[in-house]
């Protein structure tokens, strides 16, 4: 057989192996904050390829990649168990982000941003606009907000023109409870939820024209801000903790 041949077709082996290491990786992340895989419980890798269908290498990465991720905690001895984590564990990484879109905030106000990316996150927050209309929020109008929400603070990231700043951005958020939208699940169970979004629409526009107007500090400061509505919302969660709600809540304990 030709090498080239060959050459191809380890290249479409290791192409195939990283989908189902990522597919292994997002299934294992669902079990986990479904509840479905105990706080502090050790994950056997025979029963993951029992469970998920697939073989022991791509269940590998997958634990690997999610001890990366900060849901998993290697064990001494060989293995991973699932984390658990304290109320300042989460309220730290919740300022983090905070701290890193504050940052990205003031780097985008400072150097300027490109009149296409301001168009682009204001058409955003439009839509943020139409779905917090006067009348009650469904369902499906709070899955838009988390998609758009998402998409929102994705682009504040970009605005800052530095990919080491995005990557630590996205680093940060990857814990469900301080991502942007870690809380809005159990926003949408109070009755005061479309003020809440409300309010937290206001920053976005506040931040959106500081950012605009090339004013640094209160683009940071804003974005600084925005950031407390998620510690306001920690210590409801841990109130009444529900999965289905915030995913992962309860990997959280008020003490360590």
């Amino acid at each position: 057989m030709p090498s080239s041949t060959l050459r191809i077709q380890a290249a479409d082996a290791a192409e195939e192996g990283g989908t189902q290491a990522v597919k292994a990786q997002q299934r294992l992340r669902e079990l986990i904050l479904a509840g479905d895989l105990a706080a502090g419980s050790r994950i056997a890798e025979l029963t993951l390829v029992q469970r998920l269908g697939m073989s022991r290498t791509p269940i590998r990465a997958a634990l690997m990649r999610l001890g990366q991720e900060g849901l998993l905690d290697a064990l001494p001895g060989g293995g991973y168990a699932v984390r658990t984590f304290s109320e300042r564990d989460v309220a730290d990484a919740i300022e983090l982000r905070g701290t890193l879109e504050g940052l990205a905030a003031r780097l985008a106000a400072e150097r300027g941003v490109r009149p296409v990316l301001l168009q682009e996150a204001g058409a955003c927050l439009d839509q943020i606009d139409q779905l917090l209309g006067p009348s009650g929020l469904d369902d499906e109008d709070f899955s838009g907000y988390v998609r758009l929400n998402a998409r929102f603070h994705k682009l504040l990231s970009e605005m800052a023109d530095s990919a080491v700043l995005a990557r630590e951005i996205e680093r940060a958020s990857r814990l469900p409870f301080a991502s942007a939208s870690g809380f809005v699940g159990l926003q949408a169970s109070k009755p005061d939820a479309r003020d809440l979004l409300v309010v937290a629409q206001h920053q976005h526009r506040q931040v959106l024209q500081a950012i605009a107007q090339r004013e640094a500090g209160r683009a940071e400061a804003l974005m600084r801000e925005h950031s407390r509505i998620a510690r306001q919302n920690l210590a409801l969660a841990l109130q009444n903790p529900q999965p289905s709600l915030t995913p992962g809540v309860q990997l959280i304990q008020s003490k360590r």
